[in-house]
C-alpha cells in the first residue's frame, strides 16, 4: 500500500497539470503515458469484471450488486474519471479523439440505468443482444475507439508505442466479440444438461422457465442458453471480429499484428478458463478460430494492391473461420460436451455453415471500406506535407 508521502508527491506533481485547455493541446510525455496507462487499467478491470459477468448469469439468479458488476463498475469509474481530465485539461487528445471517448463514456452511462429498468421490467431478459445490452457495447466501442486514436496520434514511435496499440486493440475485440460468450457458454450448458447435469442453480432454471412460462426441460434449456440462430454467431465473428483484426494490422503497421491481437483475446479467455470452471463457475467454449483468422489476415497484407488484399483476405479469413470452427465443433461431439465441461475448451456453438457466403461477402464489404478510409487519410497526409513544403 502506498504510503501518504506517495500520495502527496503524486498530487504535487498531478496538480499543475490540472488547467482548463482545448483537446489537442501538447503534452508532457509523462502525462501522456500516465493517462494511457491509465487507460489501460480502466480496461484491464473492466474485461475482468465483464469476462466473469457472463459466467455469473449462466450460474446465478442476477443481482445489481454481484461482485462482476462491481469490477467493472470500477473500471468505468475510472474510465470516467479520465475522459473528465481529458475533457478540462485537453491533454493527451485531439478534438475527434477527445469527442470520440465522450460520446462513448456519455452513452454508456446512459445504458447502464436503461439496462437496469429493462431488467426491471423484462425479468432476465435473457440474451446478450438485447437492446440495453448493445447500447453498452456500443458505448465501450466508441470509448475504446477513441483511446486508440489518442494512443496513434500521440505516442512517440518505439515498442511501446506498437506494444499499448496492440495491447488497446485486444480490448477491442474482447468487447465487439462480447455478446457472441452468450452461445459460447450456452453450448456447453445445454452439453451438461444432456450429460443429466447443470452449471445453474434451480432458483435461475425456475425463474427462467416461470418467465418462459414452460416446466424445466430441455427445450427452456434452449431457449435460455442459445435464444440466438445458429447463423448469427459464425457471421457476426467473421464481419465484426475479424474486421477488428483487419483495422489491427492496418494501424499497427506490422506483420503478425493481427494474429498477436487475436491471440492475446484468446490467450485471455484461456488462462480465465480454468479460474472459472475450477471455482465452481460454468465454462465456456473459446474461439480459438479468431488466431487462425488472423493468421490469414496478416497474410493477406502481404499483397500490396489493396482491393485485390482485401478480395484475397476476405475469403481466406472466412474460409480459415469457418473451418476451424468445424473443427471446434466436431471437438465437442453429437452431445456438445461433457457434463463438467472439461472437454469443452475446443468447443464451438452450433455452426450454420450455409452462412459462409454471406459472412465472406460481409467482411468484403467492410474490409473494402477500411481500405478506402486508409487510402484518403494517406492522400490527405501527403497533400498536407506537399503544402507544408511548398509554404515558404
Amino acid at each position: 500500500m502506498k504510503s501518504p508521502a506517495s500520495f502527496k508527491k503524486a498530487a504535487e506533481w498531478a496538480l499543475p497539470y490540472w488547467t482548463r485547455g482545448q483537446a489537442g493541446r501538447e503534452t508532457p510525455q509523462d502525462l501522456f503515458r500516465v493517462l494511457y496507462f491509465g487507460w489501460l487499467g480502466a480496461f484491464t478491470l473492466k474485461v475482468l469484471g465483464s469476462a466473469w459477468d457472463v459466467s455469473w448469469h449462466f450460474k446465478w439468479l442476477r443481482d445489481d450488486l454481484a461482485p462482476p458488476h462491481l469490477l467493472n463498475s470500477a473500471g468505468t469509474a475510472l474510465a470516467l474519471a479520465l475522459t473528465i481530465i481529458h475533457g478540462y485539461t485537453g491533454y493527451g487528445v485531439d478534438k475527434v479523439a477527445l469527442r470520440t471517448i465522450q460520446w462513448g463514456t456519455g452513452i454508456f452511462l446512459v445504458a447502464v440505468p436503461l439496462d437496469l429498468i429493462n431488467h426491471r421490467v423484462n425479468g432476465l431478459d435473457i440474451t446478450s443482444w438485447s437492446p440495453s445490452h448493445i447500447m453498452l457495447y456500443v458505448g465501450t466501442f466508441f470509448m475504446i475507439a477513441g483511446v486508440i486514436r489518442g494512443w496513434f496520434m500521440g505516442a512517440p514511435p518505439g515498442r511501446e508505442r506498437t506494444v499499448v496499440l496492440g495491447a488497446f486493440f485486444a480490448f477491442f475485440l474482447e468487447n465487439v466479440h462480447f455478446p457472441e460468450q452468450h452461445q459460447e457458454y450456452g453450448i456447453l450448458s445445454i452439453g451438461a444438461w444432456d450429460n443429466g447435469a447443470t452449471y445453474a442453480e434451480p432458483i435461475l432454471l425456475q425463474f427462467a422457465a416461470d418467465q418462459m412460462g414452460r416446466p424445466v426441460d430441455r427445450m427452456m434449456m434452449t431457449a435460455f442458453a442459445l435464444p440466438v440462430p445458429d447463423f448469427l454467431y459464425p457471421v457476426y465473428a467473421v464481419v465484426a471480429g475479424v474486421s477488428v483484426l483487419v483495422v489491427a494490422r492496418l494501424l499497427v503497421g506490422r506483420f503478425g499484428a493481427a494474429t498477436l491481437v487475436a491471440a492475446g483475446y484468446v490467450g485471455f479467455r484461456t488462462l480465465i478458463w480454468p479460474l472459472l470452471t475450477f471455482t465452481g463457475f460454468p465454462p465456456s467454449a473459446v474461439p480459438f478460430f479468431l488466431i487462425v483468422a488472423g493468421l490469414l489476415v496478416d497474410v493477406a497484407f502481404l499483397v500490396r494492391m489493396p482491393v485485390a488484399r482485401a478480395v484475397l483476405g476476405a475469403v481466406g479469413a472466412t474460409a480459415a473461420a469457418y473451418g476451424t470452427l468445424m473443427a471446434q465443433s466436431a471437438v465437442m461431439g453429437p452431445v456438445y460436451g461433457a457434463a463438467t465441461g472439461q472437454d469443452g475448451l475446443l468447443g464451438a456453438p452450433p455452426l450454420a455453415t450455409s452462412s459462409a457466403l454471406w459472412a465472406g461477402l460481409g467482411l468484403l464489404a467492410a474490409w473494402l471500406a477500411v481500405e478506402w478510409i486508409a487510402q484518403r487519410r494517406d492522400r490527405q497526409t501527403m497533400e498536407a506535407r506537399v503544402i507544408a513544403t511548398a509554404t515558404p
